[in-house]
């Protein structure tokens, strides 16, 4: 295959890349990092233009746009990724001066004093060090949540790679600029790698795309979105899974049942937006009361529930009633000022042939026993009453 036909397959398959990932971000402007990848595709098919053209334009010319767009192509596909995985950006001004000196020594190494192995090195450092980069980013959250991102960081993390090392793996001694076949073979030869890493990087794009919207509709599906904790159906999962391996494991599970007190009265008070702030209020002081193991839900309305893996008895009544004493102390703050705020605890333990109902059940009766003697209290049910 010739080089020009190289060209032009290189150039359609940009342009199809940068046309789909157009339209998704245009029906998916949330999606982070989707617009800067997109930027970074266009980058890429106008660099495939300027090879096609560079016969026709002077070679200085030639040099600034195939460079600058290659290299800033894979600067915004790295800034793509570090939006995508929520980190902080990089410094454009930074970007912006590493990219000048490498055009200005390629520009040098063109016209002041021509040599085409530098060139040659030149052209696969910038991009080699950004898809490094990119790789890196990439390969950062739990595997099974994000399994695309190592995917991608491992097609970036090879291309780096290669263009890293291309010209050892060439051999290349000192090539004068009219050997014009071994221009051409090393063209195609880059061409040809390009054009795979193009190909896995699209797709592989497209599939993080994929995963974040997954992801997304996964969390609307089990989150509550008020308090951000599990809703009732993936508390109850998450649950039955902690009893299953507690009961594997012969390790003790504790279940708690809140309640908050008098909370219809917060409402008719302080009205719904009042009820809300007081709800997350809690939820924020619970968080600060639990282990990063404990799971905490919302059963609904105000009415929450927390499992507590290899927690006894002693242990779950010291939590809940740390738990019941901090929301004493510690009133709700809303827009219509501060408001008291108690909890009913009800616990209980999980006992072998329990269900997620089953053990929530218990421990909701023990709420409502907490409730008849008095509230702001923590009442333990052993198990269910005869």
């Amino acid at each position: 295959m010739h080089s020009p036909t190289l060209f032009i397959l290189s150039a359609v398959l940009m342009a199809l890349v940068s046309t789909v990932l157009c339209a998704v971000w245009h029906f998916n402007k949330q999606i982070p990092g989707l617009r800067l990848w997109t930027l970074s595709y266009s980058l890429g098919f106008l660099a495939c233009l300027s090879f096609l053209v560079r016969d026709h334009l002077p070679e200085p010319l030639s040099v600034l746009l195939t460079q600058g767009t290659m290299l800033w192509g894979a600067c915004l596909y790295l800034l793509g990724c570090i939006a995508h995985t929520g980190r902080r950006l990089v410094s454009l001004r930074h970007a912006t001066v590493f990219i000048a000196a490498l055009i200005g020594l390629n520009l040098y190494f063109t016209v002041v004093h021509p040599d085409l192995q530098m060139r040659f090195v030149l052209a696969g450092l910038g991009n080699g060090i950004f898809f490094l980069l990119t790789a890196r980013t990439l390969a950062s959250g739990e595997r099974q949540q994000v399994p695309m991102r190592y995917l991608v960081a491992l097609v970036a993390g090879l291309h780096g790679v290669f263009l890293l090392l291309r010209p050892l793996l060439f051999k290349l001694g000192p090539v004068q600029p009219t050997d014009v076949e071994l221009v051409a073979l090393l063209s195609q030869f880059v061409l040809l790698e390009f054009i795979v890493a193009l190909v896995f990087m699209a797709f592989g794009t497209l599939m993080l795309a994929n995963e974040f919207i997954t992801n997304e509709l996964r969390h609307l599906a089990e989150v509550d979105p008020l308090t951000s904790v599990f809703n009732r159906r993936a508390f109850l999962m998450s649950l039955d899974k902690a009893i299953h391996q507690a009961q594997r494991t012969e390790a003790s599970l504790a279940v708690l049942v809140i309640d908050l007190d008098y909370f219809k009265k917060i409402n008719d008070t302080c009205g719904h937006q009042g009820g809300d702030e007081v709800l997350r209020h809690f939820v924020q002081i619970s968080a600060q009361c639990l282990r990063q193991q404990d799971v905490m839900g919302r059963l609904g309305g105000e009415e929450f529930a927390i499992f507590l893996p290899g927690s006894d008895g002693a242990g779950a009544r010291t939590v809940a009633e740390r738990l019941r004493a901090a929301v004493a102390a510690r009133p709700a703050t809303t827009h219509q000022g501060s408001v008291a705020l108690t909890v009913s605890i009800g616990l209980t333990l999980c006992v072998r042939g329990d269900s997620s109902d089953a053990a929530l059940r218990r421990a909701d009766q023990a709420m409502y026993q907490a409730k008849e003697h008095g509230r702001n209290r923590v009442e333990f049910m052993a198990q269910a009453p005869a």
